[in-house]
């Protein structure tokens, strides 16, 4: 005769979730940054800096700091940057908004050749007098691998001659 075993039920309603599940939730449910917000701001507590979520940003404030940004001002890259400064004076005629049209189209050709430029134009502000200025430049842009939406871009430069 055989003996009968006994046999141990159990309710699913009493099992916990493992730690390392807990842990892999916990860190999945949180957002990836792609970069760091320019200019440098503290982080909410998750991260030391403020970043950005959103690829679409991060190009943005990538192309902003490229077409702000002079030769020789960016530490191992002497040649970054549209190198706008030293023509600032003359934005606004005909001139010079074609010589930055080629200074920012070269840099981005260079270092951002995802972006497509489409559009270009400026506008100046004299304060009332004519030795201080503000410059805008305002940008139309699209990334066609991410979007064919385009996107705008507003730089201002401040000059006094």
């Amino acid at each position: 005769m055989a003996t009968r075993q006994d046999r141990k039920t159990y309710s699913f309603k009493s099992v916990g979730i493992l730690t390392d599940n807990v842990i892999e939730e916990r860190y999945s449910a949180l957002p990836t940054p792609v970069g760091i917000k320019t200019p440098l701001q503290l982080g909410n507590g998750t991260n030391i800096y403020k970043m950005h979520y959103s690829l679409q940003d991060q190009i943005k404030d990538n192309l902003r700091n490229l077409v702000l940004t002079n030769n020789g001002e960016r530490l191992g890259r002497p040649n970054f940057g549209a190198n706008l400064l030293e023509m600032s004076l003359e934005l606004g005629s005909e001139d010079a908004d074609q010589k930055a049209m080629v200074r920012i189209k070269d840099a981005v050709a260079k270092f951002l050749p995802f972006v497509q430029l489409v559009g270009f134009a400026t506008e100046v502000d004299h304060f009332d007098n004519k030795e201080v200025a503000k410059v805008d430049i305002f940008l139309t842009y699209t990334i066609p691998r991410i979007s064919t939406k385009q996107h705008g871009l507003k730089v201002t430069l401040y000059t006094a001659g």
